[in-house]
This record gives C-alpha cells, sequence and structure tokens, in this order.
C-alpha cells in the first residue's frame, strides 16, 4: 500500500464546522468512503457536499457498517469493508473514509484504521468537532468547570449505574435507549440535583433542544446526546456564628 487512507471527521451536522484540513483532504482523496449503503442515507455525505460540492464528482464507494453486536458478523462485516478499501490503496489511491463527529469517539472507522496500520500502510485521523461539544455549543452550557468530570457513555449498552458517577455525564448514540434513560432520570432519587439536556440532529436544519427528563422524547432519533449536569450547590455568605446548610 503506497497511498494514504484518511478518517476525516466531518463534526456533527453543521457544514460551517468542517475543518479546513479535512476540506483539503477530501480535495486531494481519489476515492470517498461512506459507511451507508447509499449516498443519500449519509449524514456525513450530506454534511460534506454542502461545503463541498466537488464531493459529487468523486469515486464513491458505499460501505455500510452493520448496527449488530454479534461478534462473528460483526467481524465478517468488517472484514469485507477492509477488503475493499485495502484494494483501494494496492490501487495507488488516496482514500477519504467520512465519519460524523470525530473519528476518535466511537467511530466505526477505528477498525478500519487499526487494520490498515497492521498491515504496513498508512492511515491519517482527521479530527472534527465532537457532537457532544457541538450540543453543549447549541445549549448554551459549558461541560465542565473546574474539577468537574465528564463522562463519556455509549447509551447503546448498559447505563444502569451511571448515574453514580459524579460531575457530567453524557449519552452518546442513545436512540434506541431514550425511554430506559428518561425512566431513569425521572425516578432517580436526587432527580430535583440534576440538570438534564437533549440535543437532537445537533448542527442540522431539524435541531431541537430540550431541557429536563420529563421533556425528553424516546422517538427523538439515533443522533440525540442527552446530557447530564448535576445542579451548582448555592453556597451562602458566612456569617459569624451560622453554619451554612446546602
Amino acid at each position: 500500500m503506497s497511498k494514504i487512507l484518511y478518517g476525516i471527521g466531518v463534526g456533527p451536522g453543521d457544514p460551517e464546522l468542517l475543518t479546513i484540513k479535512a476540506l483539503r483532504c477530501i480535495g486531494e482523496s481519489d476515492v470517498v468512503v461512506l459507511p451507508a449503503e447509499k449516498r443519500e442515507e449519509c449524514y456525513a455525505y450530506q454534511i460534506v457536499r454542502q461545503a463541498c460540492p466537488k464531493i459529487e464528482e468523486k469515486e464513491i464507494a458505499c460501505l455500510p457498517f452493520p448496527m449488530i453486536k454479534e461478534k462473528t458478523l460483526l467481524k465478517k462485516a468488517h472484514d469485507e469493508v477492509y477488503e475493499k478499501i485495502e484494494g483501494f490503496l494496492r490501487a495507488d489511491k488516496t482514500v477519504a473514509f467520512l465519519t460524523i463527529g470525530d473519528p476518535c469517539v466511537y467511530s466505526t472507522y477505528s477498525y478500519v484504521h487499526s487494520r490498515v496500520l497492521e498491515s504496513g500502510g498508512k492511515a491519517v485521523l482527521i479530527n472534527g468537532v465532537p457532537s457532544f461539544c457541538a450540543a453543549a455549543a447549541a445549549l448554551g452550557i459549558t461541560l465542565g468547570d473546574s474539577r468537574d468530570e465528564i463522562h463519556i457513555i455509549p447509551a447503546s449498552y448498559d447505563i444502569g449505574h451511571t448515574l453514580s458517577l459524579q460531575g457530567t455525564k453524557i449519552y452518546m448514540k442513545s436512540g434506541k435507549k431514550l425511554a430506559e434513560l428518561k425512566k431513569m432520570l425521572v425516578e432517580f432519587p436526587k432527580a430535583d440535583q440534576l440538570e438534564v439536556y437533549a440535543v437532537s440532529n445537533c448542527g442540522m436544519e431539524n435541531e431541537t433542544v430540550r431541557a429536563g427528563a420529563e421533556n425528553l422524547d424516546p422517538e427523538s432519533g439515533y443522533l440525540t446526546i442527552v446530557i447530564v449536569k448535576e445542579r451548582p450547590k448555592r453556597t451562602l455568605p458566612p456569617t459569624a456564628g451560622r453554619t451554612n446548610v446546602y
């Protein structure tokens, strides 16, 4: 393999959040790989084409990754995707693999990246704006201050223990678990001490922002991020002979 595979994060949805480096690497690529059945169904492609219309002139390879957890079937699917990308590289083509958000955070691209490096090829990660950072900006909030911990949680797995974590909890890929997550938050014994927000389709035309656990919509879809923050403690001014009570 003599050419390069770029794993390119295209941000959460707003084409203005595409980096200059991402656009340059897409422009230099011979083949653009989309993790979808059709280009029309690929969020990453729809984001890029708004900022880089010339992508439509590129060779496009749609290589879907199945959303399954059965390890044998998943490995078989990943191997097939890798073999096709390896074929492009052996044909001396530079490949751009587009992924929504950032390729370093729960990305389907990571498997292919590792395989190319293991086989002696060259693969480069191009960061994109992470969806949870864009969601925080859409809400007008910070994710962490001072010594606050920040926990990134893949909500498609077991989330039963997560509300006991200190600091800010960010639930990604929460679509199918939104009903469970909403129930957890509403019934949490210290629910009054939590600030709960949700952003769906961040940066897209149909972006939706919600506040309050009771307002979470279980039908809001796969691209929903839920952010749970602990309410700041109210500090009373010190007074001689008085103990502050929170």
